[in-house]
């Protein structure tokens, strides 16, 4: 979201009510309504639909009033969710605050998956990183929290999506300001009746107490002290931390101030505003230390103070979810809210607050996979299509059965963000595509799913055990094969009282790929080894966009994360510097490398570090490297050098990727947009949102349209301007990137213009030539191109030419012949592969009329012909041929078991059942499954004929055994 103070405050309120003036408002009308609301006021004008009250409240009695009202409603308090966000943001700012746009649900710190409370994006101020840019602020800050999945729609106030409105203090006022604000935002801007606010206070907290007491004036029954469990903040172990004090709203007055009041009596209290008063460093001794500069960081739940202010029952009745609510009963053909039942109203709430949560992290740049960030989505918009089927909702709820319906819930999440994030409508096309390919991929399969997952839970339940449980194996199958996330698995089998084997399924999840790194729910402000180093040292000052040299001074040594005075021969050592000409790893780009050279001015160097990698901590770079020969000091002067070579293979990619981005805009769609990058040396990949892959003709265009802007030899412009100068002017932000006030403007005149730190060419001439080498989606929605460019296009192209001089030799024909060669070769193998195949399986057959003197029967009056016997080392195919062989010569009903060991650790197994034998009920697809276990291995299939595998060959003789006993077992109970 990017906003400026001005914007956020000119709205039509300054006119009419908020209400009257948004799109989506459900008090978008002319008419009123009056809702009494215990202890607020008299009566709240609330501005409603001709026909409906959106935010609703089954307990509410709907009174029309003349239209002469609307006259007196500016002198109302209005209390829909945007103006609450409003008036909050303009409280703060009438008193010095600076409102600042929220921070992306994609946050910048590696610590925390989601963006997950409002002081996220102020952590470096907090911790002393950087120096504060304002005294004060407030925002609305959008955030995410899976960790309470299961308890959303089933509570009144857990969400995955919320706004946290928040006022931060950076060492300006601190615990008299912030209390007193907090009440009178509560009591007079948002007219809470003072008797129903309680306030809970940390035990030793005594200055906050007094505060409380004597100055706001909460008598002392409604102030209640908490432990450190409750009321005391802590970034981790050690770092910043301090008490805190909440505010709760109460429902229930009546029932009495005692001792026993429980303030997390969710039916009577709702905790609505948290105060962290941050005055404490804690020690690894346990020791806590006043802060120099004590701060502020506090919270403000929107759809809490909704609820209260709107007189719901619950967060999902408020005017800023019921709206999505009000779409899903009509998807799902629901004559009313109220008519639903209680796990009817569950699913309508999930899907409201999932969709909520979706729309916005694709905006984002978030997209479904299988991993991080992407597997948030996935899950969420995956529980959204369960809870729809639930409601009977089919196809897109609109009549098309091949449809999907959460783009059309979605759309309205789209109407009511304009005052949220404005940039969502922008977005909206590429937000409902990614949302209905998801929707439309998972129904694909969630109907094998389900019958698989239930086939399971019933296979659990039929167990003897008194806890009954899915192995992680087939968790992970239904994760993997149809795409059940396993939290889905694990609520499903809840409800039929079945746990997961977690432990199995991780390990599982282990051998398939590598595990994503789970959400954490606590943002840590721990302060690292290396603060108290660079604490005391001035950011590094950057020449590398002018000079690939300079002399600097060594102002800090690091080895293994510790600081050192000195560093000798063969150390790995991390040096900072008081300036450098070396790039840091950003915004895609990798690191300079290079050379330090210490030279005390004699014709030989006292020491030489090579240097292979650069990082930056917030604008301090830390130079990685190995000294390779001498000692290095701290305070002694080098000659930084970089590798002129790898920066210019560096700059070259950096510009190729902006063209790149420019003419995939033109050939495909100006939608389409970046989702990551790497430029390297010896490439570039550039990952971007689009829905399918792109066709040979559309790659082969922008490669020309690449090469045409290299050959017409632009000058590139780079100028520093002010942000929003820059965003008015038409450039685009590089994915990923953080930006200050003033930017740094890449621009290829008539073809790119990008907000960049990274290093370009100065003229396009210089790349050269531009060849793409790959083109593949690496999750849905996303694709990847890489690409060679200048030296490494060269390179590339001799490789290939090499490649294909080998190839021409070996099959003796001329480059140009190469395909028509390959082409015959391949028929040829397969010619001699199937003929290789047909004699295996004839040979198989020959061997299974050898062994058909030894089926025996079973039964007297009825009998069923019984062969279970081993092939030694046959294949699968071939096993198969032989038992269809056998079924087919034998005397009907026929049952034939067989085994093989084709390979060193394989087993192979087939059943094959004549229909005489299904007739008795005995299947071959359930059977032979129990045999595949005892081999170490599963299968299945159709009543008549299924396969299985196993990897123990040595079990083969006692499960084919096993397999004979339980056969004739079977076939003669059914025989009588």
């Amino acid at each position: 979201m990017s906003f400026s103070r001005a914007s956020l405050f000119d709205f039509p309120l300054l006119i009419k009510p908020l209400a009257l003036s948004h799109p989506s408002s459900v008090f978008a009308s002319r008419r009123f309504v009056t809702r009494p609301i215990p202890g607020l006021c008299p009566a709240v004008l609330l501005p409603t639909r001709p026909t409906q009250i959106i935010a609703k409240s089954s307990s509410v009695t709907v009174q029309h009033v003349s239209e002469d009202a609307s006259e007196d409603h500016h002198q109302s308090k209005d209390v829909s969710g945007d103006s609450i966000r409003r008036r909050f943001l303009d409280f703060y700012a009438s008193r010095g605050h600076k409102v600042l746009p929220s921070a992306s649900l994609v946050p910048e710190d590696p610590t925390v998956l989601l963006t997950i409370a409002g002081m996220l994006q102020f952590k470096p101020v907090f911790l002393g990183k950087v120096p504060r840019q304002v005294p004060c602020a407030t925002t609305a800050q959008r955030c995410i929290r899976t960790n309470d999945l299961e308890n959303v729609g089933k509570t009144a106030r857990h969400h995955t999506f919320f706004e946290m409105l928040g006022n931060f203090s950076f060492g300006d006022y601190f615990k008299k300001e912030a209390i007193k604000w907090a009440w009178e935002l509560s009591t007079i801007e948002f007219g809470l009746p003072a008797d129903r606010v309680w306030v809970s206070i940390y035990e030793d907290d005594d200055e906050a107490f007094e505060i409380w007491k004597n100055e706001v004036g909460v008598p002392v029954e409604r102030i209640k002290r908490m432990g450190e469990a409750d009321n005391f903040w802590t970034s981790g172990p050690t770092g910043p931390c301090g008490p805190c004090s909440e505010l709760y709203y109460d429902f229930y007055p009546e029932r009495g101030t005692g001792d026993d009041v429980d303030l997390g009596d969710d039916s009577r209290f709702i905790e609505f505003y948290n105060l962290v008063f941050m005055q404490y460093n804690k020690t690894e001794d346990g020791v806590l230390e006043p802060l120099k500069q004590k701060n502020i960081d506090t919270g403000l739940g929107l759809e809490r103070i909704a609820q209260i202010l709107q007189k719901v029952p619950n967060n999902y009745e408020t005017d800023l979810i019921y709206p999505i609510i009000a779409t899903v009963l009509e998807l799902a053909n629901i004559s009313s809210y109220d008519s639903a039942d209680e796990k009817a109203k569950t699913s309508l709430k999930v899907i409201a607050d999932h969709m909520r949560a979706v729309v916005y992290l694709i905006s984002d740049g978030v997209v479904p996979s299988n991993i991080g960030r992407g597997y948030v989505v996935r899950r969420l918009i995956r529980r959204a299509v369960r809870k729809g089927k639930s409601l009977g909702i089919e196809g897109d709820g609109k009549g098309s059965l091949k449809g999907a319906f959460l783009p059309i819930v979605a759309e309205k999440v789209i109407e009511m963000s304009t005052y949220i994030d404005s940039d969502v409508k922008h977005k909206s096309p590429r937000i409902l595509e990614e949302i209905r390919q998801e929707e439309l991929h998972f129904k694909k399969t969630l109907e094998r799913g389900e019958k698989l997952l239930e086939q399971k839970l019933q296979d659990a339940l039929s167990t003897s055990d008194k806890k009954p449980c899915i192995s992680g194996k087939d968790a992970f199958i239904l994760y993997d094969t149809y795409g059940f996330p396993v939290e889905i698995t694990a609520e499903v089998a809840e409800e039929r009282g079945v746990s997961i084997d977690m432990d199995g399924f991780e390990v599982e999840m282990e051998n398939q790929r590598r595990q994503s790194q789970a959400a954490h729910n606590v943002v840590k402000l721990t302060v690292e080894d290396g603060d108290d180093i660079t604490r005391d040292i001035d950011d590094t000052e950057f020449l590398g966009y002018d000079s690939l040299s300079a002399r600097a001074v060594v102002k800090s040594l690091l080895v293994g994360g510790k600081p050192v005075i000195r560093v000798s021969e063969g150390s790995e050592v991390e040096i900072l510097l008081d300036r450098t000409p070396f790039y840091a790893e950003s915004g895609g780009q990798i690191a300079d490398h290079g050379f330090m050279y210490v030279n005390s001015g004699e014709n030989q160097d006292d020491a030489v570090v090579e240097v292979s990698d650069v990082q930056k901590s917030l604008k301090i770079f830390v130079h990685k490297g190995v000294v390779k020969s001498g000692d290095l000091e701290v305070g002694k002067e080098v000659e930084a050098a970089v590798d002129a070579d790898l920066r210019q293979r560096a700059k070259v990619h950096h510009t190729a990727t902006h063209l790149l981005q420019s003419a995939l805009k033109k050939v495909v769609g100006q939608d389409t947009s970046q989702a990551g990058s790497l430029v390297a040396f010896d490439r570039l990949r550039f990952d971007f949102n689009f829905n399918r892959p792109l066709q040979d003709g559309e790659l082969e265009e922008i490669e020309c349209l690449i090469n045409r802007w290299i050959g017409d030899a632009t000058r590139l412009e780079t100028k520093v301007l002010p942000l929003a100068e820059a965003k008015q002017a038409g450039a685009i932000a590089m994915f990923g990137e953080k930006y200050e006030d003033e930017v740094r403007v890449v621009e290829v005149p008539g073809v790119s213009m990008e907000l960049c730190g990274g290093t370009h060419v100065g003229n396009t001439a210089e790349i050269r030539a531009f060849k793409i080498i790959s083109e593949q989606g690496i999750a849905s929605g996303i694709r990847r191109i890489e690409a060679v460019a200048g030296e490494a296009f060269i390179e590339y192209i001799n490789s290939r030419d090499s490649q294909m001089k080998r190839l021409c030799s070996t099959l003796k024909v001329k480059a140009e012949d190469v395909t028509n060669r390959v082409d015959n070769l391949l028929e040829e193998l397969r010619t001699a592969r199937k003929e290789a195949s047909d004699l295996r399986s004839k040979a198989a057959v020959y061997r299974a009329s050898v062994i058909s003197n030894k089926a025996f029967t079973v039964g007297t009056s009825q009998t069923v012909r019984v062969l279970v016997e081993s092939m030694d080392d046959t294949d699968a195919d071939s096993l198969k041929s032989a038992a269809e062989h056998l079924v087919s010569t034998l005397e009907e009903p026929v049952a034939v078991v067989l085994g093989s060991c084709p390979d060193k650790d394989k087993v192979s197994l087939v059943a094959a059942f004549s229909p005489g034998v299904v007739s008795l009920g005995v299947q071959a697809g359930k059977f032979i499954g129990s045999v595949a276990k005892l081999c170490g291995g599963g299968g299945g299939g159709k009543p008549n004929f299924a396969q299985a595998g196993g990897r123990k060959p040595e079990n083969l003789s006692s499960a084919l055994e096993k397999a004979r006993e339980e056969l004739v077992a079977t076939l003669s109970e059914k025989l009588g």
